[in-house]
């Protein structure tokens, strides 16, 4: 199986598609590669240890990991599918953040830890609600079309 588009245009009439693992995208890359192993390691050892504790917030923390995760690996892959998937993760990420972070100011007794997206992501300097938005950005910027 061939990624037809990931090569390079071959006619000087059509735009090359963009590398979204170069420049400001890897700037993106870094921080969800960041968020992917802190959000992952912190929902594992929090849900050997403390399951019982704060189970939403655990398996919320782990949805975000793989939310994180998914986007890394598709900013590194690069090309027009994966710059299409990592912008639907992208918007997910950002209603999931919205979501969390809403959730856990109306009912804060509905968890009994916090996650990554509580507050809003106010743990982590509000980087989890800012990524996302970076992230929709640049890569419609870097629509090849």
């Amino acid at each position: 199986m061939t990624d037809t588009d990931r090569s390079p245009a071959t006619g000087t009439a059509e735009k090359q598609p963009f590398d979204l693992g170069t420049g400001p995208g890897r700037v993106l890359v870094w921080f969800y590669g960041v968020f992917t192993v802190a959000a992952a390691s912190r929902s594992i050892v929090q849900m050997i240890l403390d399951f019982d504790k704060a189970p939403l917030a655990y398996v919320l923390s782990a949805v975000a990991a793989v939310v994180y995760g998914f986007i890394t690996y598709s900013l590194v892959r690069g090309g027009e599918r994966a710059r299409r998937s990592a912008l639907v993760c992208c918007a997910a990420e950002l209603l999931g953040v919205l979501i969390v972070g809403t959730w856990t100011w109306v009912a804060p007794s509905a968890f009994a830890d916090s996650t990554v997206w509580s507050d809003y992501g106010m743990g982590y300097l509000f980087i989890p609600v800012i990524l996302p938005v970076t992230g929709m950005m640049w890569l419609r910027r870097s629509r090849s079309s």
